[in-house]
C-alpha cells in the first residue's frame, strides 16, 4: 500500500491544495484548517450553509495566505496575531481565534454574498481531540471537524463509484491522506498504521455530511453520494461512513509515494 495523495485545506471548507510532501506539526499538516470563515455574529461557516466556499482557493505563502475565486481579484492576507481575539464555537469546542481584519472580511462578504469575517486559530490555543475516541493520545487539531487527519482509499471510492450512475472524484470527501493498494473498506479494520516512519492511530470512522454532495469545481449540489452510501454504509444512529479519522503519534514529514503499513488490526 502506498500514499497517492496528500492535501491540506488552509481555510476550513474552502478549496484544498495537493501536496507532494506534507509536514506534520502538533495540529496536523502545517496550515491545515488554520483559518476559518464566520458570519457577522461569529458563527463558523462551511459549505453546508455556503456551497460557494468550494470555489475559494487559498494558497499558503510565507507570511499568510492568498485568496482567489472566480471573478474576484486575488487578495494576499498577511497573518496577524494582533487582531481582535474572538471566541468561536466549532461544534462543541470554544476556540480562541484572532480576527484577520477588514480587508479579507470585505473580500469574503463580496464573494459569498453575506457578511463574513476571517479568523485564525490563536497560536497559544490548544484544541484537543475528543478523549472518548483518542485512544489515550493527547491529540490536537485546528478547525477540522474533530481530528487532525482524514484518510480515504482509492479502492473504497472505486467500490462506491461502481454503484452509482456517475462516478465522483475523491475531492468530494476532502481527505488529507489517500492510499492505494488495499481492498475496498479495509480501512474499517485498521487500528494503527505507519506512513513514512510516522505512526497514526485509526480512531473513528468518518460520518459524512451534505458537503459531499457539493461539486467542488462548480459548487452545484445534488443528492449523491449520500443517497448511494446510505444503501450500504449506514450505521444506525450515526450516519453514513466513508474514510477514517487519524491521530498522529509523532511529528515529521510524509510524502506521496510513501509506503503505508498496517501495524495493528
Amino acid at each position: 500500500m502506498r500514499v497517492t495523495g496528500l492535501y491540506h485545506y488552509p481555510i476550513k471548507s474552502c478549496g484544498g491544495t495537493a501536496l507532494e510532501a506534507a509536514t506534520i506539526v502538533a495540529r496536523g499538516f502545517v496550515e491545515d484548517r488554520a483559518w476559518l470563515v464566520t458570519d457577522a455574529t461569529g458563527v463558523f461557516q462551511t459549505q453546508r450553509e455556503m456551497p460557494r466556499m468550494a470555489l475559494i482557493h487559498p494558497q499558503v505563502t510565507g507570511d499568510g495566505v492568498v485568496l482567489s475565486a472566480p471573478d474576484m481579484p486575488s487578495l494576499a492576507v498577511v497573518r496577524t496575531a494582533e487582531g481582535v481575539r474572538r471566541e468561536v464555537a466549532v461544534w462543541d469546542d470554544a476556540c480562541a481565534t484572532v480576527d484577520q481584519g477588514a480587508e479579507p472580511a470585505q473580500w469574503l462578504t463580496t464573494f459569498l454574498g453575506a457578511p463574513c469575517r476571517l479568523v485564525r486559530m490563536a497560536d497559544d490555543f490548544v484544541r484537543a481531540t475528543d478523549p472518548t475516541y483518542s485512544v489515550g493520545l493527547e491529540g490536537q487539531l485546528g478547525f477540522a471537524d474533530g481530528y487532525p487527519f482524514l484518510l480515504t482509499t482509492e479502492a473504497s471510492l472505486a467500490d462506491l463509484n461502481s454503484r452509482m450512475a456517475v462516478p465522483l472524484p475523491m475531492n468530494r470527501f476532502r481527505p488529507n491522506i489517500v492510499v492505494t493498494g488495499s481492498p475496498p473498506f479495509a480501512e474499517d479494520g485498521w487500528q494503527r498504521i505507519r506512513i513514512g516512519g510516522i505512526t497514526f492511530a485509526v480512531v473513528k470512522p468518518c460520518a459524512r455530511c451534505v458537503i459531499t454532495t457539493v461539486d467542488q469545481a462548480t459548487a452545484a449540489t445534488a443528492r449523491e453520494p449520500l443517497r448511494t452510501l446510505a444503501t450500504f454504509r449506514q450505521v444506525r444512529g450515526k450516519g453514513v461512513m466513508f474514510g477514517q479519522n487519524l491521530i498522529h503519534t509523532a511529528m515529521g514529514t510524509i510524502r506521496v509515494g510513501d509506503a503505508m503499513d498496517v501495524l495493528q488490526l
